[in-house]
């Protein structure tokens, strides 16, 4: 059993670059996934990539967008998306937003992103 709260503070409450990621579940925990909760920082867009891990982000409150090659696709509570392994994807929210991400395989749990205007981050 784990609540978010165990995690804070801890070497996986990760300031990932636009917001926060708690990695409630990681690598360690031997499932084969992972869980997050990530805050994203109001103002904020993000250009992301991940090319070791399969991505499902499932939005719990705030609002945002998420840009891939198939369109630009608004975020509110209760939708998820799923970019594909490797496949660029932009993250933007205007007033903030938290999602629950999974990941597959799971993270280290210390992973960061290096944000930099129109290139996409990958760990």
């Amino acid at each position: 059993m784990r609540a978010v709260e165990d995690v804070v503070g801890s070497e996986c409450d990760v300031d990932w670059g636009n917001g926060r990621s708690r990695r409630i579940l990681v690598q360690a925990d031997k499932l084969g996934f992972g869980l997050t909760e990530t805050y994203v920082q109001p103002g904020s867009e993000s250009y992301l990539r991940y090319d070791n891990h399969q991505e499902v982000c499932y939005c719990v409150s705030g609002s945002g967008s998420v840009e891939s090659d198939d369109g630009v696709f608004e975020l509110r509570p209760g939708m998820l998306y799923a970019p594909g392994m490797g496949e660029p994807h932009v993250l933007r929210s205007q007033h903030g937003m938290t999602l629950m991400c999974v990941f597959s395989p799971a993270l280290h749990g210390s992973e960061t992103h290096l944000l930099t205007p129109g290139v996409h981050s990958s760990y």
